[in-house]
C-alpha cells in the first residue's frame, strides 16, 4: 500500500479501537481501500462476530460521539469566524474549472477578496471525505484575511465529491496516486496565478488529516510553495524532505499519538537539513482538532493554530 492507502487504513482501524467506528463501519471502509476483505479482517484483528462481503454493500451511516466538552473561549480577536457565508460582501467565492496536467476538467473552490488590487495564494486540501462545506469555509476565511484561496476537488475525474456518497469517497482517494494529488494542485496553481486578482509567485498551502499529508507532498514536489502548514498529516519520507523549499508550520494533537509520533523525526530531518520549521502541539487536543463540523472540533486549539496559520502566511507570502 502507498503512503495514503496506510494513513487511510491505520486511521479507520484507530476509530474503531477507540469505539467510533464498529466492525462492519470499518470493515467497509478499509475493505474499499485495501481491495479485500480478508486483509481488512486481518487488520482488525480477530473478531467473534461474523461479517459477509453482502453484508459490506449494504449503505451505513457512520455515527460520530458528540464533543467532548471544553471550556468556552473568551473575547479574543484571535477566535476564528466558525463560519463565512458565500456572500459575504467582503469577498467573492464560489466553484470553479479549470484543465489538469491530464486534459482532465478539474474541479474546485475559489475564494478571494473582493476588494481591487491582487493577493498572495493559499492552496487547501481537504480531508478523506472530499471537498466538503467545511473546507470551502476555510477558502472564505482565507479570503477574509487577504488570500486568493483554491481547493481543490481530488475526486474531479469521479464525478466531483458533491456527487458522490461520502463513505464511498475515502476508499476512492485510497486508489488514487499520489503523484495525481500533486499534479492537481500544480494545475491549480498554475490556473489561479494566472487570474487578474493574484500576485504570481506567492504561494502557500494548508492541509487537513488526509489533507495535511498531501500538503506535505506538494511541499516535496513543487518548488514555488513558499509556506506550508500540514494539520495532523502524514509526514513525507526523510529522504524527500532536502527537495522542500517552503517554511513548514505543522499543527498536531498531543492525544494523536499515532500522528504526532512522527513529529520528533520530521523535526530533526528538516533541522538536518537547513529547513525553516516550527511544530506546535496541542496537548489535550486530539486528531481532526480544527474542523469545527467534526466531533473532535476542540476550539481553543483551533482559535490558536488558525491564528498562527495566519501568522505565518503572513511573514512568507507578505
Amino acid at each position: 500500500m502507498n503512503l495514503f492507502q496506510n494513513y487511510l487504513v491505520e486511521e479507520f482501524a484507530e476509530d474503531y479501537q477507540e469505539g467510533q467506528l464498529s466492525r462492519r463501519e470499518a470493515l467497509k471502509l478499509i475493505a474499499a481501500i485495501t481491495g479485500s476483505l480478508f486483509l481488512a479482517n486481518s487488520i482488525l484483528g480477530s473478531d467473534t462476530s461474523s461479517v459477509q462481503a453482502s453484508e459490506l454493500r449494504e449503505p451505513v451511516t457512520i455515527p460520530r460521539p458528540s464533543p467532548t466538552p471544553v471550556a468556552a473561549l473568551p473575547p479574543s480577536t484571535n477566535t476564528p469566524q466558525v463560519i463565512v457565508e458565500p456572500d459575504d460582501p467582503a469577498i467573492k467565492a464560489g466553484d470553479v474549472k479549470f484543465t489538469g496536467q491530464d486534459s482532465a476538467t478539474l474541479l474546485g473552490y475559489l475564494s478571494r477578496p473582493s476588494g481591487a488590487g491582487s493577493y498572495p495564494v493559499v492552496l487547501v486540501c481537504h480531508e478523506n471525505r472530499g471537498l466538503t462545506d467545511h473546507i470551502k469555509d476555510v477558502t472564505r476565511r482565507l479570503a477574509k484575511a487577504g488570500y486568493v484561496s483554491l481547493a481543490v476537488d481530488l475526486l474531479s475525474r469521479q464525478g466531483g465529491s458533491s456527487t458522490l456518497n461520502s463513505d464511498d469517497v475515502p476508499g476512492l482517494l485510497g486508489n488514487i496516486s499520489p503523484t495525481q494529488f500533486v499534479q492537481d494542485f500544480n494545475s491549480g496553481w498554475s490556473y489561479v496565478q494566472k487570474q487578474p486578482f493574484v500576485q504570481a509567485g506567492k504561494v502557500g498551502m494548508v492541509g487537513f488529516c488526509f489533507g495535511g499529508g498531501v500538503t506535505w507532498q506538494v511541499a516535496v514536489n513543487m518548488p514555488d510553495l513558499r509556506a506550508a502548514v500540514p494539520f495532523y498529516g502524514p509526514p513525507p519520507a526523510v529522504e524527500d524532505i532536502p527537495k522542500i523549499e517552503a517554511a513548514v508550520l505543522a499543527f498536531y494533537g498531543g492525544q494523536d499519538t499515532r500522528i504526532t509520533s512522527t513529529a520528533p523525526t520530521i523535526e530533526k530531518a528538516m533541522q538536518d537539513n537547513g529547513k525553516i520549521f516550527e511544530k506546535m502541539i496541542y496537548p489535550d487536543a486530539g486528531h481532526a482538532f480544527f474542523n469545527n463540523t467534526g466531533a473532535r472540533y476542540n476550539p481553543q486549539a483551533a482559535a490558536d493554530a488558525w491564528k498562527r496559520t495566519l501568522d505565518w502566511f503572513g511573514n512568507f507570502l507578505r
